[in-house]
């Protein structure tokens, strides 16, 4: 029992890896989607006839755990992810709610009415999954993996997860400079402060502070696609009931005359000039006081405000404050606090007084997940539905002769019917299958498409990498700035400077480090927190240690005195400079204590004051999701156990953080640590944490070697015989590498091993190992080294493919007649398991019953194959079978072609399979390689921790125990606070063991030559190495064609490996052959192997367009007997010349020919000139 339990907490770390997609969706089912029903703005019906108005809203939104479908009856069975993938259906839930309706004029009551709003996917190992809470037993009794970690959906049997996307961080005012922000309208300069404010329900509205190069600022927000621009001073007064003193003093606060030049001023002379200029704006428009400016803007906005027609101006320009300015605020005090805020950062941007923000920088960012952005989509979705259904409504009332009662319900709900509600829940499947939001709005994200991908299971480190990547956006992936791609110090710790690919996505497809983590909504006890509670809490904390609270009316002063405090971009206060760094040490003492109601994940971003460097303030975070990580926070006192904290990357900018070597790194007395990094290996990947020695390599190595662990082919599922994947790689003997990083054992990587301990001889041998390759035992081949397999599976639907009236008329079934299908066909239609099927052979018969027709669906590709497993699907009614999977196997053991690779990016393919008798083998053991590779891969490469492995190794093998390769071992004090000893380097410490078993200090051999026996000139480097199976395979790639199909319209080989195509000659290998002048090559491959064709040309009018051939009259000839029949001459004429004179046949391709034919539709006609003479 001890054991299982154990077994189960075995897995906790990997949970922790995919954590915040659960929590997210989680969040979402439990409280995200309540809150979003709430916000839906309802809509109301005027009837002009009764004159009667009906309020339609939607409420109390509820999610079930998938359940099967039995047609009319009502039986609850329990929906399995097996079943999905399976069956190739989705896993899903119903989505119910109420719609409610009220008449307002009468007094008459709210009715609700349960709608079904269709099937809404559901994730794995979430709160409405069947898999939450299973243990590996469980999760085995289910037909699951043991380890599986769930964060996925299942949609049409495919696995897809959410690719999380970076966002701007929400509800902080960043300084950007764009050139694009000039172009909005003339007198515009490039610089403005831009917020993205984030509701309770997760919606957002950016808004945008532009500078004008009068001095003068506008407020830029979007409304259905097009962007408004507000004077910032109108907007100020709508907000409040102020006078422009007020407004004078609040922004003017910031500068003080005996602070200039001072360090942290951020004001300047011109600040007062520039408040001036807002406020005579706003007076050359003849407004006043608060109630004319909202008139201005209720006037302006009325046509495009839905659904407020008909309302005064004032309640327009409430909603405009209310729906699209600083929408995180609820109060407008506190949303004039923070334009007053903005506009005072952007005077100090133009002032140069502080510099702008980095929006590629990680401290500036967010990220997105699932949750959230199904329910700003889900918001969206149900806002179209209401106003459709009302446009619906009042086409009725406004008909003319109508038979529609406005005051029954039940007409209503039948205009509803219309637009039925079930596709809200299909829009959300589709929007996951595609990975595309279909949106008018936007919803203020930067891309539309590319939210999904299919989580492939080629290995498990794919698999895993999935959940961890987090994309900077699909937008920039056409930039052509570099920028973006940039690898920041910002991000030391959060995102992994080694895991990204190579290539287009470099640098925009990162992955977070292995420590990373992202804050939820729910506290370590699994509650949803209550953050109105925790920020009432924070703020009595900071008034405690000195904060004066914002309250209205009150003029502040500003940086250097005194800096603004921000809590989730509300201004809260102001706090003396002097005192600011005792209420930050404070606020983190308090976050690590247990006891405090302060959060463990609350972000203190304090930007101390400097000279023109960022804007200084006090900047405190609470909001999900945003990335945390755990450092050790060594300025408390030792007594206290709680040490670790966790800090975000706002923070960790403006922190002192030291390395967990001893050392103190070159830093300033007068800036001692205060944090102290746990493990140097955080700042790194799972996957890049697997690479052993990674510290010896060259960085590139590593970085290759992440993007080949994730091409190995290795041992892919446990549950294998309950999965349908469409093509899955399978390695047949895995091994466990002998040295390996902690992290190898903490994530349970030996569930899914990944490669083999091979014999590696570093050799040049037979010169078959020159540029990468390797020669590989062919004995060792045959034992079992690196076999594998491909599996294939083939869905056949029937039911499907026919209308509803006709299913049940397709069956699978054996035709008794074809009695040479029966050694290859069972009786029910469907192939024998284990049987071989060639190319061209068939693999399952149908019977079409009304017809009486036979059909079988024959093998396609070029090599054989094996049938892995039938599974059929019985669910259907009257136990009709309908549905059948058939997994073929394909045998892929390793042949001249195939690649390999070491985990440290040394990568080639198989050049021999060569004899055992023939390899050189050593004179202290007798051991022959398993493989050769060739020393010159080392030197310019320098991938020394592939020896280090080698050595390591050997005397793991030796020893009987597996080595501890975690990198940066020689940079962590032991316990007692001492480093490891430096005299020994890792050779030496290896080298003893070695040297104990009798082998040579430094992992040479003395090798004998297998062809002639004798000894070999130099001692050989030999060891065990650990290598990948890459999932490259000649078998897979290779493409050979003598003649095959053409193209129809130019009657050229047609391209493409599974059709039978030819690869093309293009215009660089055209040019190559003409630079070797081998022009009778270029002749036949360009004409003879491609579209020889003999035409017929008018040599009189030169056209090859009108030539026709013209039947001969058959005559009736006696025939000689034994002599082939005499053949009638060809006769063509030239429609053109009415003659069939001069007629000569002339070989060109046929695209020529097509060309003329192009060119005569559009009225160009091309002659040709023919000549008998060379010299011609």
């Amino acid at each position: 029992m001890a054991r299982r339990k154990k077994q189960s907490e075995d897995f906790e770390p990997l949970r922790q890896l995919v954590r915040h997609h659960i929590e997210s969706y989680n969040y979402m089912v439990d409280e995200g989607l309540n809150e979003m029903f709430d916000r839906v703005k309802p809509v109301v019906v005027n009837d002009s006839f009764t004159n009667m108005k009906l309020k339609i809203s939607v409420g109390n939104p509820e999610i079930f755990p998938p359940q099967k479908e039995h047609g009319s009856k009502m039986m609850h069975d329990k929906l399995l992810p097996f079943e999905c993938r399976q069956a190739k259906i989705s896993y899903t839930g119903k989505l119910m709610a109420d719609v409610e309706f009220q008449y307002l004029d009468a007094n008459s009551p709210v009715v609700r009415e349960r709608f079904n709003f269709g099937q809404f996917p559901i994730m794995l190992k979430s709160k409405r999954c069947h898999l939450q809470d299973a243990g590996p037993q469980k999760l085995k009794s289910f037909k699951e993996e043991a380890a599986e970690m769930g964060g996925y959906f299942i949609l049409n049997g495919l696995e897809r997860v959410f690719r999380s996307v970076i966002l701007p961080k929400q509800n902080y005012p960043m300084s950007m400079v764009r050139s694009s922000f000039r172009d909005r309208q003339e007198g515009y300069t490039d610089k403005a402060v831009v917020i993205r404010c984030v509701r309770k329900d997760q919606s957002s509205v950016s808004v945008k502070l532009y500078y004008l190069r009068n001095g003068s600022a506008r407020l830029g927000f979007w409304i259905h696609g097009k962007e408004y621009l507000l004077p910032v001073g109108i907007v100020l007064k709508a907000l409040v009931d102020t006078n422009d003193h007020e407004i004078y003093e609040n922004l003017t606060s910031c500068y003080g005359e005996k602070y200039v030049k001072e360090k942290g001023a951020v004001g300047s002379q011109l600040v007062g000039e520039r408040a001036k200029i807002i406020l005579d704006e706003v007076r050359d428009l003849s407004l006043f006081t608060r109630f004319q400016c909202l008139q201005h803007i209720g006037e302006h906005f009325q046509p495009v405000m839905t659904g407020l027609r008909k309302e005064s101006y004032h309640v327009v320009a409430e909603a405009v404050l209310r729906d699209y300015i600083c929408v995180h605020l609820d109060d407008n005090y506190d949303k004039f606090n923070l334009l007053i805020f903005m506009v005072q950062k952007l005077f100090s941007l133009i002032d140069q007084t502080s510099v702008p923000d980095n929006p590629d920088s990680l401290q500036n960012q967010e990220i997105l997940l699932t949750g959230h952005l199904i329910t700003v989509y889900l918001k969206e979705k149900l806002e179209d539905w209401l106003l459709k259904a009302k446009k619906l409504i009042q086409d009725e009332t406004d008909k003319e002769g109508k038979t529609f009662d406005f005051l029954s319900l039940a007409h209503i709900k039948k205009v509803m019917d219309k637009i039925p509600s079930k596709q809200i829940g299909t829009s959300v499947e589709t929007m996951l299958k595609t990975g595309r939001l279909v949106t008018q709005t936007g919803l203020d994200l930067q891309q539309r498409a590319g939210y999904t991908v299919q989580a492939e299971r080629l290995n498990y480190l794919r698999f895993l990498s999935f959940f961890r990547a987090v994309h900077r956006g699909a937008s920039f992936a056409g930039l052509r700035t570099t920028s973006v791609r940039k690898l920041l110090p910002e991000s030391w710790g959060f995102l992994c400077p080694v895991h990204t690919p190579d290539g287009e996505p470099c640098g925009l497809l990162n992955h977070m480090t292995s420590n990373c983590r992202v804050t939820s909504y729910y506290d370590s006890q699994g509650k949803i927190r209550d953050f109105s509670k925790i920020r009432m809490s924070i703020l009595s904390v900071l008034i405690g240690v000195g904060m004066m609270p914002s309250l209205p009316k009150l003029v502040k002063s500003g940086p250097p005195a005194v800096l603004s405090v921000l809590l989730d971009g509300r201004v809260v206060g102001a706090i003396p400079s002097s005192e600011v760094e005792k209420a930050v040490a404070h606020l983190r003492r308090l976050k690590v204590s247990s006891a405090s109601l302060i959060p463990d994940d609350l972000e203190v971003g304090y930007v101390p004051l400097s000279m023109g460097g960022t804007y200084p303030g006090l900047y405190l975070f609470t909001s999900p999701p945003r990335f945390v990580r755990p450092v050790k926070n060594i300025s408390l006192p030792p007594e206290e156990s709680q040490n670790i904290e966790l800090i975000g990357p706002f923070e960790q900018v403006f922190m002192e953080i030291r390395c967990p070597d001893g050392g103190d790194g070159g830093r300033n007395n007068a800036f001692p640590a205060t944090h102290e990094e746990i493990h140097p290996t955080g700042m790194l990947s799972v996957v890049a944490n697997l690479t052993p020695y990674s510290d010896h390599n060259q960085s590139p190595r590593n970085m290759y070697q992440c993007q080949m662990a994730k091409q190995t082919m290795g041992f892919s599922l446990q549950a294998i015989r309950f999965r349908a994947d469409q093509k899955l790689y399978h390695l047949q003997t895995p091994q466990t590498p002998i040295v390996r990083t902690s992290t190898y054992t903490k994530y349970n990587i030996d569930e899914y091993p990944t490669g083999t301990n091979a014999i590696v001889a570093v050799l040049a041998y037979t010169g078959y190992d020159m540029e990468d390759a390797m020669i590989l035992n062919k004995s060792s081949v045959d034992r079992g080294l690196c076999h594998g397999q491909i599996y294939q599976t083939e869905t056949i639907d029937l039911s499907t493919e026919s209308k509803k009236s006709d299913r049940g008329r397709r069956m699978f079934r054996r035709n008794n007649d074809a009695k040479s299908m029966h050694s290859l066909i069972d009786s029910d239609g469907l192939p024998y398991v284990g049987q071989t099927i060639h190319p061209g052979e068939p693999f399952c018969s149908i019977y079409d019953k009304t017809e009486d027709k036979w059909q079988t669906n024959r093998r396609k590709g070029s090599e054989p194959v094996i049938v892995d497993y039938v599974a059929v699907d019985m669910k259907n009614n009257k136990n009709l079978l309908q549905k059948a999977n058939i997994r073929f196997r394909h045998t892929r053991n390793p042949i001249i072609g195939d690649k390999f690779s070491s985990r440290h990016g040394q990568k080639g393919v198989c050049s021999q399979l060569w004899p055992d008798i023939d390899m050189p083998f050593s004179s202290v053991t007798g051991m022959r390689p398993d493989l050769i590779i060739n020393p010159h891969a080392f030197p310019s490469r320098m991938t020394i921790a592939m020896l280090l492995e080698s050595i390591a190794a050997k005397g793991g093998s030796l020893r009987g125990k597996f080595m501890d390769a975690t990198p940066f071992a020689k940079s962590v004090k032991n316990a007692n606070g001492e480093t490891k000893s430096e005299s020994k380097s890792l050779v030496d410490e290896f080298g003893e063991t070695l040297k104990s078993y009798g082998f040579n200090y430094h992992g040479v051999e003395v090798l004998y030559s297998g062809v002639y026996g004798t000894e070999l000139t130099c001692e050989i480097f030999i060891g065990p190495v650990y290598y990948q199976r890459l999932r490259h395979m000649v078998s897979d790639k290779f493409q050979v064609r003598s003649t095959g199909p053409t193209d129809q319209i130019t009657r050229q080989p047609i391209k493409g490996r599974k059709r039978g195509g030819g690869i093309r000659f293009g215009e660089m290998e055209r040019d190559a052959m003409l630079a070797h002048g081998a022009a009778y090559l270029l002749h036949d491959r360009l004409h003879t192997c491609s579209d020889y064709h003999i035409a017929d040309v008018c040599s009189l009018c030169g056209s090859i367009l009108t030539t026709s051939f013209i039947q001969p009259q058959r005559r009736a000839v006696r025939q000689i007997g034994g002599l082939p029949p005499p053949r009638a001459p060809k006769k063509v004429i030239c429609h053109a010349c009415q003659t069939s004179k001069g007629m000569e046949t002339v070989a060109m391709p046929y695209v020529f020919r097509y060309l003329a034919a192009e060119l005569a539709a559009m009225n160009i006609k091309m002659t040709l000139e023919l000549s008998n003479g060379v010299a011609a």
